[in-house]
């Protein structure tokens, strides 16, 4: 029997758009097709479609009340402080991390390191050894970043004498708080450790820190890191694997500021040096920002919208807007990506770090359309970029009115992950990430793409089944 090309039987160019199963895609594609790629499979069960609680609550009504405040959200950039200073509750035996809450003896890898480098670098260990025995030993309280209105990159560990970032929501006047990016490589966040780690720490504490706190401290309404976020999705950003657009910007509006506030020449230029050449530098506020915009949408009887996706390299966490304070938990995933030379997959660490936040405010992975050159630090195509924004409006409640992508004519960004839908399409959040070495003390190895566990989203759809009429 003769073998024909699709071409050949339809006698036009054609596109075809593939539902599902790989393999089909990859031969039609063989053909010089193009293609595009629907991650799709049926829903898992029966999924009935929940409109309303016992207690009389739409839940449509809900979530809209939920993507709306999302969307009156105005994060900005106020000030800074120590941890131990300007974060609600905190003491100076207590650690914060990424991800929902886990013990040591549940940590992973790089979480270990990043908990025993902040340790040493407090002066409360004087090696790794005896960082892991004070680690270990219950003197250390642990607890999620998200527990105290934080967030934070990878292993996200915050420790007493770190300076955070502060972001007020001018809408609603709530604070979120994170630390300032270190960079890429060798860093506590991936959790390296060593005494280059410590000594850039101490730097970035004894000079980054009160550089940036007197220029921030000079803007007498903040800066505004909503507009910022929302420029650098017009300039090739997503807000999370991709910042170059947003540091620049950052950069841009503070300069000024910078060389006004500081008398010490050489000081400034580290600082403006630093900033540049760490293109990740924005991710650490682009993180906050989702937090304080996050957080009024908590708490909205009925809302099935997610307002905490986070992961800790061991568990993937959510919680939903009408139960806040319940962690829905599964294994973390794997990461596939691309790996820094003379590491492969076999090094990888399973899938951690707060900055799925980004996601989860309508941006981040969500938002990949905007930022086709970050496949080229992921993995993947542009076309595939598309396709997976394109992907995220199947289980999103809204478009956000202030993010918008060019490359689909201005549409706003996939807002409000439904955990209903989810349930009823079978589609899994697409997260985009970096990716560190599973064993403490090495730092960050690559970056890649990675999907939100369904398990996460089934427990969540039959808890708020349960509650539903």
């Amino acid at each position: 029997m003769e073998t024909r090309k699709i071409s050949d039987v339809f006698g036009k160019p054609i596109q075809v758009i593939n539902v599902g199963l790989e393999s089909m895609a990859e031969s039609v594609q063989a053909q010089g097709v193009p293609v595009t790629r629907v991650d799709w499979k049926p829903s898992p069960g029966d999924v009935p479609y929940l409109h309303t609680t016992r207690t009389g609550v739409d839940i449509d009504a809900a979530n809209q009340e939920a993507v709306s405040r999302l969307m009156q959200a105005r994060p900005t950039l106020v000030g800074m402080g120590l941890a131990k200073d300007v974060i609600p509750g905190y003491h100076n035996r207590l650690i914060l991390h990424a991800g929902p809450p886990i013990t040591w003896e549940r940590m992973c890898g790089p979480m270990r390191g990043a908990v025993m480098g902040a340790l040493i670098y407090e002066g409360i260990a004087k090696d790794e050894r005896d960082a892991a025995q004070i680690a270990a030993s219950g003197g250390v309280e642990y607890a999620p970043c998200h527990h105290y209105h934080a967030v934070g990159p990878m292993a996200g560990v915050v420790s007493p004498h770190m300076p955070v970032f502060i972001l007020e929501n001018k809408a609603f006047g709530n604070q979120a708080y994170c630390t300032m990016n270190e960079g890429l490589g060798k860093v506590l966040r991936y959790g390296g450790m060593g005494p280059d780690v410590y000594a850039h720490l101490k730097w970035m504490q004894t000079e980054l820190y009160p550089v940036m706190e007197r220029a921030i401290a000079s803007f007498p309404d903040g800066i505004d890191i909503k507009s910022l976020i929302a420029q650098a999705l017009h300039m090739g950003d997503e807000g999370h694997n991709r910042n170059r657009a947003g540091t620049s910007l950052l950069l841009r509006t503070i300069t000024t500021a910078l060389i006004a506030t500081t008398a010490d020449t050489a000081a400034v230029i580290r600082v403006i040096q630093f900033i540049d050449k760490n293109d990740h530098f924005f991710l650490n506020l682009t993180m906050p920002a989702g937090k304080a915009a996050l957080e009024p949408a908590e708490g909205i009887e009925g809302s099935s919208i997610v307002t905490v996706m986070a992961r800790n390299g061991t568990d993937f966490g959510i919680r939903m807007s009408c139960m806040p304070e319940k962690w829905f938990v599964a294994p973390a995933p794997e990461v596939k990506g691309l790996y820094f030379p003379g590491f492969t997959e076999k090094d990888a660490n399973l899938d951690i770090g707060d900055s799925t936040v980004t996601e989860t405010a309508g941006y981040g992975g969500f938002a990949m359309a905007s930022a086709p050159a970050i496949t080229q630090f992921v993995g993947g195509t542009p076309q595939m970029a598309v396709e997976a924004t394109l992907e995220m409006y199947e289980i999103t409640f809204s478009e956000h009115q202030g993010f918008t992508i060019p490359v689909l004519g201005f549409r706003g960004t996939p807002l409000g992950i439904d955990v209903r839908r989810v349930m009823e399409t079978g589609i899994l959040p697409r997260i985009n990430t970096g990716i560190a070495h599973k064993d403490p003390g090495i730092g960050g190895v690559g970056a890649g793409l990675t999907k939100a566990p369904e398990k996460c989203f089934r427990d969540a759809f039959e808890a708020l089944r349960a509650i539903c009429a």
